[in-house]
């Protein structure tokens, strides 16, 4: 009965280290099969900056690459266009995830609900920030506004819940959800900004804000996504969404 036991232990423990050797490891920039079957489609190929363009540029080389799997700004290229990275298609209700990592005293941000008109000469004229920054670094006179530190609700709160960043050249990961308007940030798995981008709360924090001078900015709920080129370089990967 005793060696029949441990017969059956051994067995199990042969089937289990089995299944774990088989389990197919996720490359970068990859999906996994329970990804594509919750519906989640990816915005980098890893290869390719295939799916956006230039902010009002259109697709044409600039200072945004792509090298070792990875979506980098490199903003001392030199003869190539300057400009914020948009998502070709327009985005409403949906999940976003990505994994960033930024230089030394690096500063960048992620925007959403963007639109792209002659008229609005920014990204960030009409779209909301995630901000990106790097902390240890950056100076005092950036960190004295606790509400332009990583994953803020850029200028308008700081972070809900303080979340640990980690250091320059380490990939972080973040989460942007939007549903009907509201909106939800998280760093490394921490909640740091909500908001409803259709209460009167939200209209009365742009129309006290810098922002009051760009007439369209923070009034959609729909848009491009948009990756902001800075002073500093930056670098992306395993940029995914699913629409809600």
């Amino acid at each position: 009965m005793k060696k029949t036991i441990i017969s059956l232990l051994s067995f199990g423990l042969i089937v289990a280290l089995l299944g774990s050797c088989s389990e197919k490891k996720v490359a970068n920039n990859e999906l996994s099969d329970q990804e594509k079957e919750e519906g989640w489609t990816l915005l980098f190929d890893g290869k390719t900056t295939n799916g956006w363009h230039l902010y009002n540029q259109g697709k044409a080389p600039s200072t945004w690459m792509v090298k070792n799997e990875e979506l980098l700004c490199n903003p001392d290229s030199a003869n190539l266009l300057h400009g914020d990275l948009v998502s070709d298609k327009v985005y409403k209700n949906f999940d976003l995830k990505f994994e960033w990592k930024i230089s030394k005293a690096g500063n960048s941000g992620v925007f959403i609900n963007v639109i792209e008109q002659d008229t609005i000469p920014t990204a960030w004229a009409s779209g909301p920030e995630y901000q990106l920054l790097e902390h240890e670094n950056i100076g005092a006179d950036y960190l004295k506004d606790s509400t332009k530190w990583s994953a803020c609700l850029y200028s308008f709160a700081p972070q809900k819940n303080i979340a640990k960043l980690k250091p320059f050249g380490e990939w972080n990961e973040s989460n942007i959800k939007q549903n009907n308007g509201k909106i939800e940030f998280y760093l490394n798995g921490v909640l740091t900004a909500e908001q409803d981008l259709t209460a009167e709360t939200w209209k009365k924090m742009v129309s006290n804000s810098y922002f009051k001078n760009f007439p369209i900015f923070g009034k959609n709920t729909a848009g491009r996504i948009a990756l902001q080129e800075w002073s500093k370089g930056v670098a992306f990967r395993n940029i995914k969404v699913k629409e809600l």
